[in-house]
């Protein structure tokens, strides 16, 4: 992709770069897939680069089979919030029948540092007025952690006591090494629904 020079924060190249790419895509698709997953599963993993088009593949998802969350290091920080709602309707309204929390080895989240991340931010325009009002606190609203298999379990757990996902839905709880595509298993869900 080339690249231009930045106006005012937008690089227009690489915003036509993507739409001349997107008109070549679509020329090439014709299945149609319905959004209701085959698979029937719920993933919930990170956000990292290095597992697009990896992770899936690994798992034996293609397109069309699951419905994917993502989010930076799969951290889950509000009981109701964004990735629970995308659960419920997962569950509810699309038809999974599964959840799979997928973190992964070498996650950035495991080493951030909250102290250079507001640095950074303020650099960049923030307001510290507006990162104080944060609630909870900087290092809690980005759900740092620094274990990912301990992140994973705590996660699926959390999922798995929710009142809005059902008992009978499994939860659970993979590591990914994004080097290899291995995936191992922390915990299983099956044990703990109840059918």
């Amino acid at each position: 992709m080339s690249r231009m020079h930045d106006f005012g924060g937008i690089n227009l190249s690489l915003l036509d770069d993507v739409l001349t790419e997107n008109a070549r895509f679509v020329l090439d698709q014709g299945r149609q897939i319905t959004k209701t997953p085959a698979k029937k599963i719920a993933l919930f993993t990170c956000m990292d680069t290095r597992l697009v088009e990896f992770l899936e593949p690994a798992m034996g998802i293609r397109r069309g089979d699951a419905k994917v969350i993502k989010n930076a290091g799969n951290t889950l920080l509000d009981p109701n919030g964004g990735v629970i709602r995308s659960l419920v309707v997962a569950i509810f309204a699309l038809g999974c029948e599964e959840v799979f929390v997928v973190g992964h080895r070498d996650c950035g989240m495991a080493q951030i540092d909250d102290a250079d991340l507001e640095q950074r931010m303020i650099e960049r325009g923030v307001p510290r007025e507006a990162i104080a009002a944060l609630e909870p606190s900087l290092k809690v609203w980005l759900g740092a952690f620094h274990d990912p298999a301990a992140n994973v379990v705590r996660v699926a757990e959390m999922i798995r006591a929710n009142p809005l996902i059902p008992r009978s839905v499994p939860v659970h709880g993979l590591i990914f090494d994004p080097y290899t595509g291995r995936i191992e298993l922390l915990s299983s869900g099956y044990a703990e629904s109840v059918r």
